[in-house]
């Protein structure tokens, strides 16, 4: 006689998950790296309950962003462009000067290319609060420091 199993594969859902609240000092950091850590966290790789069409992230609160190392000679020659939509409207700014001017967008923009194009990727982008200095509002959360391992 054939015994009969009923194998089931379960489908983590958004109502079981409860995202935690993680802190990074960027200080001394190199970008590329520090934006990997980042982006797994916040699509929740990081989990064992990871499943791709459900936004099982945490959040991500990032401070010292002005302090993000670039190696190489990325300061000079990376460039980040911003197109207005019109004619001869394209601006073109240099890592260095980004950093001066706005250090969050620098890591906003590298953990922007990591995570999904998408709408929940956009909802997973939410999830990233950035600093450039040492304060930050989301004290109430109680953020813990993001372990080495993710």
């Amino acid at each position: 006689m054939i015994e009969h199993h009923s194998w089931t594969t379960h489908s983590t859902k958004a109502s079981e998950l409860a995202p935690e609240w993680f802190i990074v000092d960027a200080e001394g950091q190199t970008l590329g790296r520090l934006a990997t850590r980042i982006s797994k966290v916040l699509q929740g790789k990081h989990k064992a309950s990871y499943t791709a069409h459900v936004d099982a992230g945490d959040f991500v609160v990032v401070v010292n962003a002005e302090k993000v190392v670039l190696t190489g000679r990325k300061l000079d020659q990376k460039k980040y462009h911003n197109y207005s939509g019109y004619k001869g409207g394209l601006r073109s700014v240099t890592a260095r000067r980004q950093l001066e001017i706005h250090p969050e967008r620098v890591l906003q923009a590298a953990v922007q290319g990591m995570v999904p194009g998408t709408r929940l990727g956009r909802v997973m982008l939410g999830k990233l609060k950035v600093y450039a200095g040492t304060t930050h509002p989301h004290v109430a959360q109680q953020p813990r420091p993001l372990p080495d391992h993710l």
